[in-house]
């Protein structure tokens, strides 16, 4: 099924490029021209993205509370300045 009529991509082509790494519209874009001449087909490339047609990142603190690593590492700081 074509998802971009203006440069004749198909939803398995989009599939193909998200396998592949591109995980935004904007990736899709820059792999194959779809979503760049009138735009109709982005949402669609969207909602093909979002069904799992990308990998998911891991969250950047994996569930650890980052701000109290934060007042860890300045109180530590604190410390060196007090022993200098």
């Amino acid at each position: 099924m074509y998802v971009c009529s203006c440069f004749g991509v198909t939803e398995a082509q989009v599939q193909q490029h998200a396998e592949n790494g591109a995980c935004t519209p904007r990736q899709i874009a820059s792999a194959c021209k779809a979503g760049t001449d009138c735009g109709s087909c982005v949402r669609r490339i969207q909602a093909i993205l979002g069904r799992g047609a990308c990998p998911r990142r891991e969250p950047a603190d994996r569930g650890r509370p980052v701000l109290s690593d934060l007042e860890r590492l300045g109180s530590d700081l604190d410390r060196l300045d007090e022993a200098a």
